[in-house]
């Protein structure tokens, strides 16, 4: 795919998913919730997860802030529904990876799905922690609780 059409299609997937985004608004069911914040541009973002199984039966966002962090949220709660919890923090890794311009695996990026197209804001090094901020989120969350999702 050349430059020109990645480009666009990466603006036609944040913007969708900032505008409209998936997995919006609060899980009352949740087994971890977590608020974190970006002091830099002033985003807030909410995660909550529901894990049954040691896998994620349920995931959602909600917060406000700039069109990365939102779209980055949507994106994230797509890629790590229905994941294990060590395969969800394996992508959580790969996508920290590939938005500070590290290569991750085929594998990875497949996994990852439209959420490996933020990857691009590696080239913008302002806007990396704006995108990471929902995957530190719940990434910690299923750090902390780790052993306890096994119920």
């Amino acid at each position: 795919m050349g430059l020109a059409k990645l480009n666009e299609l990466y603006k036609e997937v944040i913007l969708e998913n900032a505008q409209h985004p998936k997995h919006y608004g609060d899980l009352p069911q949740a087994t971890g919730k977590l608020q974190l914040r970006n002091p830099t541009c002033g985003d807030v973002i909410n995660v909550s997860v529901l894990i049954d199984h040691d896998q994620i039966e349920d995931l959602s966002f909600s917060g406000s802030g700039c069109t990365i962090s939102q779209a980055s949220a949507s994106l994230m709660t797509m890629a790590l529904l229905h994941q294990p919890v060590s395969r969800a923090r394996e992508l959580v890794m790969a996508f920290s990876h590939l938005i500070t311009g590290e290569s991750i695996t085929s594998t990875d990026e497949d996994a990852l799905g439209d959420a490996a197209l933020v990857g691009s804001v590696a080239e913008f090094p302002a806007r990396i922690k704006c995108a990471a901020l929902a995957w530190h989120a719940v990434d910690e969350i299923l750090g902390q609780k780790g052993a306890d999702f096994n119920d």
